[in-house]
């Protein structure tokens, strides 16, 4: 509808009327579903990276302490019964899929429902009448520019979500965190009202930002000192300054091949996540756990239960002499990340297969990119991600130019390949004996977006391991 609207109407009219338009939608989805997040506890996680991760550790928590949990994600979709990869090409689907997920969350008698709620979503009204309890702030650096204009504007357009906090209705919960309607005031005293509350990754550089808004309980997660953590609380205006305000304090950070181990509040956490960046998220999900009355054994138990993440260091072992990972890592900070967890995995060459997203987004990122693979990768591939309505062949170049300002040597280091599946098959034949292969950009997606909305299926998964099965075959010959 909306591209048939655009279509009709010229650009410039529908700029005007276009947020009208969402909202509207956002109304009559709702409408049409009967409202079910008034009936279910909502959890709303946003940030530029961590939410997917702390969405899903969240979900994983819940579950196994024992209350029926769906969730919306950039990697997985689960309405409390099924779970499935996300299908959708966007973190925060459309209004109708959303409400309608949530209704069958309600049929299959979910008590929680965990939203990953973006600024793209958020611009376009998606969270509007969605009644959430609990919103999470995972951290905020630069993405999505030319979408929003400015970091400020991206900040700002997060910052909704914990505006809309205080317009969310009130809820009661019986003895089994079910949503319940009292009827009466005298009735509200058998029930417990649950509060409106904000987590906040204390250590992020914009926490002072995103504590200063509303809610009926505040918690500041944080590995600093408690001086730091007292200097920001001073921050908070004092209208904003809930009487309910705690910390859930991390430190003691260990990462090996294994995992990662820390300690939070005085309770060690074993995690079989590789990766300090989720110490990060493992303190998001406890706070979460806190504030929702988990006892801190069932906390650590759920934690510890995640094995691995859909789409994020998805490691593919068919028997094969070299190792293969899958990561959903795309942007400059994420690979960064990545590229630490890498240096604990034992390997000789490492050979890294990347691309970058066309559509207008982050075109500056491209050659930082390229350039980050270049300095760390023996031999670099450059392939097809999602080129939307742009040239795919440009933005190759874009991602190999920043390569070759490194160092690297088209056709002796570096290689542009532009079908993907073509661009893995090259990346897994270069591999010798104990190399490491890595494929960024596409994790668990289920399409690759090209032009004019249309969408080639996807999975980089099977893909990678058919093409591992079909270099072994070849080997052995």
């Amino acid at each position: 509808m909306l591209s048939l609207l655009k279509k009709l109407i010229p650009q410039k009219f529908f700029k005007i009327i276009s947020p009208a338009y969402h909202f509207i939608l956002s109304f009559f989805a709702a409408f049409i579903y009967n409202f079910p997040s008034r009936r279910l506890i909502i959890i709303g996680v946003t940030g530029t990276a961590g939410k997917t991760s702390t969405a899903y550790l969240i979900k994983k928590m819940l579950t196994e302490s024992g209350y029926k949990t769906g969730m919306t994600s950039t990697a997985v979709f689960s309405d409390g019964e099924k779970e499935w990869f996300n299908d959708k090409k966007m973190t925060m689907p459309g209004r109708f899929f959303i409400q309608k997920i949530l209704k069958k969350m309600l049929k299959n008698s979910c008590v929680y429902a965990v939203i990953e709620t973006t600024s793209e979503g958020i611009k376009q009204f998606r969270h509007r009448f969605i009644n959430y309890d609990t919103v999470l702030f995972t951290g905020i650096y630069p993405e999505h520019i030319e979408s929003h204009g400015s970091f400020e504007k991206y900040k700002k357009e997060k910052g909704k979500l914990f505006a809309h906090l205080k317009k969310c209705g009130v809820k009661h919960l019986d003895e089994n965190k079910k949503v319940v309607k009292p009827g009466s005031q005298l009735k509200k005293l058998d029930f417990r009202r649950l509060n409106k509350t904000i987590i906040v990754d204390g250590d992020d550089a914009e926490a002072e930002y995103f504590l200063n808004f509303w809610s009926e309980a505040k918690i500041i997660c944080s590995f600093q000192s408690e001086d730091f953590l007292m200097d920001l609380k001073s921050k908070i205006k004092p209208e904003n300054l809930s009487n309910d305000l705690s910390f859930v304090l991390g430190r003691d950070i260990v990462v090996d091949a294994q995992g990662t181990s820390l300690i939070i509040n005085d309770e060690k956490i074993n995690l079989k996540l590789l990766g300090d960046f989720n110490a990060k998220n493992a303190i998001n999900a406890y706070a979460l756990g806190l504030n929702h009355r988990l006892d801190k054994n069932q906390i650590k138990a759920g934690l510890e239960s995640v094995k691995a993440l859909a789409g994020k260091l998805e490691i593919i072992d068919l028997g094969q002499d070299f190792k293969a990972i899958v990561d959903y890592s795309f942007e400059p900070k994420a690979l960064g990340n990545l590229y630490k967890i890498i240096d604990l995995i034992p390997h000789n060459k490492l050979i890294h297969l990347l691309g970058s997203t066309g559509g207008g987004r982050d075109k500056a990122r491209r050659p930082i990119l390229g350039a980050l693979a270049a300095k760390k990768a023996d031999i670099v591939v450059v392939s097809n991600e999602d080129p939307y309505d742009e040239d795919p062949a440009t933005i190759i170049n874009e991602v190999a130019r920043g390569a070759e300002l490194e160092g690297k040597e088209l056709g002796k280091d570096l290689f542009k390949v532009l079908d993907r599946r073509e661009g893995i098959k090259k990346a897994i034949e270069l591999a010798k004996k104990d190399d490491l292969v890595l494929f960024t950009g596409k994790g668990a997606e289920q399409f690759i977006c090209l032009a004019q909305g249309r969408k080639s299926p996807w999975n980089e998964t099977e893909t990678v391991k058919e093409l591992v099965v079909e270099k072994m075959c070849i080997d052995k010959r």
